[in-house]
C-alpha cells in the first residue's frame, strides 16, 4: 500500500458483514450463479453462431449483449484498480448503448417492415455495435484519467464487494468535483438519454401494433418486444437508481445490494428472458438438441 498521496493505492474492499458460515453459504450461491451465467449466455451465443435462421440484425446484437453479460460479470474478479474499474464501466455503458440500438432494431422491424432489411443492413449494424463499444471504451477511459489524478490518503477501505466507482470517490481526499460531474454527465448520456429514446421508440411500435387489426398479429409483434423491454425496465431502472438519484449519504447498503444484484443476477437474466419469452431461441435450441441426437445416432 503507498504512503504518499501521490497515484493510487491498493484498496480493501469491506464487502458485506457477514458471518463465517453465511459467507460460505453466499460463496456457494455466487459460484452457482456465476457458472450459470457463463453457460446461459454462452448458450445463447452457440446457437446464434451455429443457427442460420437467427442470423438477423436482432440476434447479431444480442449476440453482443451476451458477450458483455459474460465480461461484465467477469469484469469485478481482477483486483488491480486500472484492470478493475476500466472494464466494469466499459461493460456498463457498452450495455446501454446496445440496448439503445436494439430498441432501434425492433422499432424498425415493427414500425417499417417493408423497409427493415434495406434500413438494417449489415454494414450499418456492425457500425452500431462498433459504437456501442467504442463509447464504452472511452467512458471507461476517462473515469479512469480523472481517477488517476486522485490523491488517497486517508483509510483505502472501500464500503463496496468490488471497486464501484462512487464508493472509490468516497475514499480520496482531493477535490471530486471534477469526477462527480464527469459521473454525472455520463449518467445522463448513457442512461437517461437512452432511457427516453428507448421510450420514445416503444411508443411509437405501441401506436403501431395497435393498428394491426388481428389479434394473433398484435401479439406476435408485441412478443417480439416483451422480452427486450424486461431487460431494459431491470438494466436501465437499478443503474438509474444507484447512479441519477441524488445520494443522501444514507444509502450505501441499498447500493451494495442494487450493484450485487446489477453484477451477478442481471447478466444471468438476460439469457433467461430472452430465452423463455423468445420462440425463435427455443425453435433454434430444439433443432440444435435433434440434430445431436442424429449426430449420435448415426
Amino acid at each position: 500500500m503507498w504512503d504518499n498521496q501521490s497515484g493510487v493505492p491498493e484498496f480493501i474492499l469491506e464487502g458485506f458483514p457477514l458471518s463465517v458460515d453465511m459467507e460460505v453459504f453466499l460463496f456457494c450461491v455466487f459460484s452457482l450463479l456465476y457458472i450459470s451465467n457463463l453457460l446461459a449466455n454462452g448458450m445463447i451465443l452457440g446457437l446464434i453462431w451455429l443457427d442460420v435462421r437467427l442470423h438477423t440484425p436482432m440476434y447479431f446484437f444480442l449476440s453482443h449483449l451476451a458477450v458483455i453479460d459474460i465480461f461484465y460479470a467477469s469484469s469485478n474478479l481482477p483486483k488491480l484498480l486500472e484492470n478493475l474499474m476500466y472494464l466494469y464501466l466499459d461493460f456498463a455503458c457498452t450495455e446501454c448503448m446496445i440496448l439503445l440500438v436494439m430498441s432501434y432494431d425492433r422499432y424498425v422491424a415493427i414500425c417499417h417492415p417493408l423497409h427493415y432489411t434495406v434500413i438494417m443492413s449489415w454494414r450499418l449494424c456492425i457500425v452500431l455495435a462498433i459504437t456501442s463499444w467504442t463509447c464504452g471504451i472511452l467512458l471507461a477511459l476517462g473515469h479512469l484519467v480523472l481517477f488517476l489524478r486522485l490523491p488517497y490518503c486517508g483509510p483505502t477501505e472501500v464500503n463496496s464487494f468490488f471497486c464501484e466507482i462512487l464508493a472509490v470517490l468516497k475514499v480520496a481526499c482531493g477535490v471530486t468535483w471534477l469526477n462527480k460531474i464527469f459521473l454525472f454527465a455520463g449518467g445522463v448520456v448513457f442512461l437517461v438519454v437512452p432511457v427516453s429514446l428507448i421510450v420514445v421508440s416503444y411508443v411509437r411500435i405501441l401506436l403501431a401494433i395497435l393498428k394491426i387489426k388481428s389479434k394473433e398479429g398484435r401479439r406476435k409483434a408485441f412478443s417480439t418486444c416483451s422480452s427486450h423491454l424486461c431487460v431494459v425496465g431491470f438494466y436501465f431502472g437499478i443503474a438509474i437508481m444507484v447512479y441519477v438519484v441524488p445520494d443522501n449519504g444514507h444509502r450505501d447498503e441499498q447500493k451494495k445490494i442494487l450493484s450485487l444484484f446489477y453484477t451477478l443476477f442481471n447478466p444471468l437474466l438476460n439469457p433467461l428472458i430472452y430465452s423463455l419469452r423468445n420462440a425463435q431461441v427455443k425453435a433454434a435450441f430444439n433443432r440444435a438438441v435433434q440434430k445431436k441426437g442424429t449426430v449420435k445416432e448415426g
